[in-house]
């Protein structure tokens, strides 16, 4: 019983693992929401970070969870190895600093 139990726990974890990782579509898209009103307003931006965004982002979190990441990974992703990226919209601003991934990228200085 203690084995089926064990094998059980270790079905939904691999199956929730899943869900954890992906695109999150959803998340990104908030944070390219939230990107677009800073750039564009910074004091309403502020607000909006401290009023709005955590709960639209804690939504759109569960709504990756449950349907966009788990999607991704057991249709598309799982079987051929490769992920889904996800494309951030482009917001033009006359600063902008560039994610530490980029090579070359400095902390805290606009390019």
């Amino acid at each position: 019983m203690k084995k089926m139990q064990l094998l059980a726990a270790a079905a939904t974890l691999g199956l929730l693992a899943s869900c954890v990782a992906g695109p999150h579509q959803l998340r990104r898209t908030v944070d390219d929401w939230d990107h677009k009103f800073y750039t564009s307003n910074p004091w309403i931006g502020a607000v909006m970070s401290m009023f709005v965004w955590p709960f639209v982002g804690f939504g759109a979190a569960i709504g990756d969870f449950f349907v966009v990441d788990a999607y991704h990974f057991w249709f598309k992703d799982a079987w051929d190895g490769k992920g889904t990226g996800f494309e951030h919209l482009r917001v033009e601003s006359d600063q902008q600093v560039q994610s530490l991934l980029i090579d070359g990228s400095k902390f805290l200085h606009p390019r």
